[in-house]
């Protein structure tokens, strides 16, 4: 059996989207300084690093990320690898030869290098799914959805992707780092913190495989 975390690690060097707090992570108290313990204090977005999006985070009362079921964020999964794609639309995802009845699908694509080189710019060219793809995927009965840099919509045009999942509770994560898995089965565990009424939360996301 083989672990794989496919979390990016939150730290004020991460990029994070555009407009959005960046992260602030600070000691508070400090042994070395008196105290009886080290203690510090995080400020970031709930939209970090890897991250669930939650249904209201494009939908009027949607479920917040607490409401997620937990059975949806674990269980067999599928990675995708795609790094020659440009765009994850209907006629690549048509080509893509993913496993029919396939639930839980993670794509990997050039954007994970970025985190492989530990880029810290936000990088707007980054790949993602557009509105015939997030059509196939719900067509296709596909519930949870991964991708491996901070949207699964393409800059600037990131509205429709979102509803065209979310609106279908498909669970949406963003931000994993795919570099060093390769195409397959595995058995997905992702856990996102329990922040309630959030539209969304950081998470801790694994891979086990045979």
């Amino acid at each position: 059996m083989r672990v794989y975390d496919i979390s990016v690690g939150v730290s004020p060097e991460i990029p994070v989207w555009p407009g959005d707090p960046p992260v602030k992570l600070e000691r508070i108290k400090s042994i070395s300084e008196g105290e009886q313990a080290n203690i510090s204090r995080l400020q970031a977005g709930v939209h970090v690093g890897t991250h669930i999006d939650a249904p209201l985070h494009f939908v009027e009362g949607g479920r917040s990320v607490d409401a997620i079921p937990l059975k949806s964020l674990m269980g067999r999964a599928y990675v995708v690898d795609l790094r020659k794609a440009d765009v994850l639309d209907a006629e690549t995802l048509n080509s893509a030869r993913i496993p029919p009845r396939t639930r839980r699908l993670l794509f990997k694509t050039r954007n994970s290098e970025y985190w492989a080189r530990g880029e810290r710019r936000f990088q707007r060219d980054y790949v993602a799914v557009d509105v015939s793809g997030a059509e196939w995927l719900v067509k296709k009965g596909v519930r949870l959805v991964g991708v491996d840099y901070l949207s699964v919509a393409p800059f600037g045009d990131g509205v429709a992707t979102h509803r065209i999942l979310l609106e279908a509770e498909v669970v949406v994560v963003e931000g994993l780092n795919l570099a060093r898995v390769s195409k397959g089965r595995y058995t997905l565990y992702c856990l996102p913190i329990k922040l309630m009424g959030s539209d969304g939360a950081p998470a801790r996301a694994i891979l086990v495989g045979v």
